[in-house]
């Protein structure tokens, strides 16, 4: 897999627009003359009469039901055949044959093609074959086509799930209200070239594109019956003789980590097998010891279905985000503990990561990141406070001072912690600041970096060392921990006064100082339990936060537009 992160959209002859967000903005990937159909040119419909009466009954109540199936957006609809003066679209079977073929196309997405009218249009299909001269039919059938097109399009564009209405600090939506989506319609009917239109509005970054060949592989696993379960028992390592090593063979195979081999039956359990384990547990987040203990097993036997799962919520996150994205900036991965800087659309570094524990998660957001804090103090945040250092407090007052915490009242004296009565206070009305001093015991370490937003959420260093080299790294209280973040400090600020060497020497000085960036760069928390990798193996990380389900059941229940207004396309035309 390539390592480039930046959107490279192709689009056909057609005028549509692909947004490729840079650091400046939104800009046009590709505009080209399109072929615009006026309406005066188009040639008598017999059926206008009847499309007419559909679509004022579509404008008058709102919604039109044709079969089992019914048109989802009153206005894009209606908006589409006014323009065309009521006659129909879809004469070209070619353009029919093009968009079965995306609807088709869109399970290898992640979605559902009975979103789209697939089983109405192909019965509708066959009794337009059996009734040609069916006026009735065809305009139903031609209504139903375009209303599929508006669902397939809506979904790739934004996704089928309202991110907003899972998360209310979701902050990564688009808008695109710039376009006239029945005009883009009609040029794409038009243009010969549907099939390839609607590939080319898909995000094409290769995240997506790396977990669409993911889905492939990991369905054609679960069609073949799955991968076999290993029983429990005693650890398998190397040298061990186990009849469950064959089994641990296949199990391997199937998903790539083991090359197949005549001695894939052997019981013995080799270096081979070793390396192959290994590379299993680089994928799914485990401590690479090349033994499958406890926690390997597990991941062993986690059922094929729930790998596809976390591909298809991943699929959908992809098109929440991926649409749009810098070409500089800083990405974290709160599920796969790891932080990321790309510049230039290029992956330049990444490092291991803490993340909030699961009753203080991580928010998923974006901001830019402004400045850097070089040897912090740290003033204890209200949450903290409340759920931490209060209660310990009340208990044992020499608690405040044995975090290296000093008590400062509203004028900035130090107060002794022993003179507070804890108990009288809340988080709320306590009148002092808890702070601790800078310096390699304090809980931000030797450098935070801020990006201001309303969770109080930054990145920093930590002296909790130890902790980077657990599998699952959930142990802050939000914020995000860089196993090594003098090197994200030299990368973001980019300037040749900033070296590694500098940024030292600043350090071991011990003052604190603030050092603003040349220009923001944009900082992504994102979260994510699928992802392919740029060694071309799809990784898996623990769903930490339970956040996958809610994805899952938006992916399988009935299909709706938000109710916040998209390209004119709302819940309630």
């Amino acid at each position: 897999m390539t390592r480039r992160w930046v959107l490279s959209g192709v689009v056909g002859s057609l005028a549509i627009v692909m947004l490729a967000a840079s650091c400046g903005g939104r800009q046009q990937a590709d505009r080209r003359t399109a072929r615009r159909v006026e309406p005066a040119a188009l040639p008598p419909d017999p059926a206008q009469p009847i499309l007419q009466e559909r679509i004022e009954r579509l404008r008058d109540i709102g919604t039109l039901e044709i079969g089992d199936a019914a048109i989802a957006s009153a206005r894009v609809v209606s908006d589409f055949y006014e323009n065309r003066t009521f006659r129909r679209a879809w004469t070209d079977s070619m353009a029919v044959e093009a968009l079965f073929r995306a609807i088709n196309e869109s399970r290898r997405d992640g979605l559902e093609p009975t979103d789209y009218h697939y089983t109405s249009l192909s019965l509708l299909q066959e009794a337009v074959a059996r009734n040609p001269t069916d006026l009735e039919l065809r305009s139903d059938f031609d209504l139903l086509l375009t209303d599929a097109l508006v669902r397939l399009g809506y979904h790739i564009l934004f996704g089928k799930v309202d991110p907003e209405r899972l998360d209310a600090n979701w902050n990564m939506s688009r808008e695109i209200d710039h376009l006239d989506p029945a005009q883009l319609m009609e040029e794409a009917i038009a243009s010969g070239e549907l099939f390839e239109i609607i590939e080319a509005y898909k995000p094409q970054h290769p995240l997506y594109v790396g977990l669409k060949d993911a889905l492939d592989r990991y369905r054609a696993i679960a069609a073949a019956g799955g991968w076999p379960s290993i029983p429990d028992g005693p650890a398998l390592k190397f040298g061990v003789v186990d009849p469950r090593v064959p089994l641990l063979r296949q199990r391997l195979a199937l998903t790539g980590d083991l090359a197949t081999a005549v001695s894939d039956m052997a019981s013995v359990f080799d270096s081979t097998l070793v390396k192959a384990v290994e590379h299993f547990q680089h994928r799914h987040a485990l401590l690479g010891d090349g033994e499958v203990g406890r926690g390997t097993l597990a991941a062993l036997n986690t059922p094929v279905e729930t790998r596809v799962d976390q591909i298809l919520a991943s699929l959908e996150r992809g098109r929440w985000i991926l649409h749009e994205i810098p070409v500089t900036f800083v990405a974290v991965n709160i599920a796969g503990f790891r932080v990321y800087f790309v510049k230039d659309g290029e992956l330049v570094w990444e490092t291991r990561a803490q993340v909030g524990q699961a009753y203080r998660e991580t928010p998923v957001f974006k901001a830019d990141l402004k400045y850097l804090v070089f040897n912090p103090t740290w003033t204890v945040p209200p949450g903290i406070l409340d759920k931490d250092i209060l209660p310990a407090a009340r208990r044992d007052p020499g608690s405040v001072a044995a975090k290296g915490l000093k008590v400062l009242d509203r004028s900035g004296s130090a107060v002794d912690p022993s003179n507070v009565h804890w108990s009288a206070y809340t988080a709320r009305t306590l009148p002092y600041t808890l702070r601790q001093d800078a310096g390699p015991r304090n809980a931000l370490g030797r450098v935070k970096f801020i990006f201001p937003n309303p969770h109080a959420v930054f990145l920093h260093d930590t002296p909790s060392r130890s902790l980077f080299d657990r599998a699952t790294r959930t142990f802050s209280s939000g914020c995000v921990r860089v196993e090594d973040p003098l090197r994200l400090a030299e990368l973001v600020l980019d300037e040749p006064k900033w070296t590694r060497e500098a940024i030292e020497r600043l350090i071991a000085d011990g003052e604190t100082k603030t050092v603003f960036l040349r220009q923001p760069i944009p900082v992504l928390l994102v979260y994510w339990t699928a992802s392919p990798g740029f060694d071309g193996d799809v990784h898996f990380w623990p769903d930490i936060y339970a956040r996958d389900a809610a994805i899952l059941a938006g992916l399988q229940g009935e299909f709706r537009f938000r109710e916040r207004p998209i390209l004119g396309i709302t819940a309630s035309p």
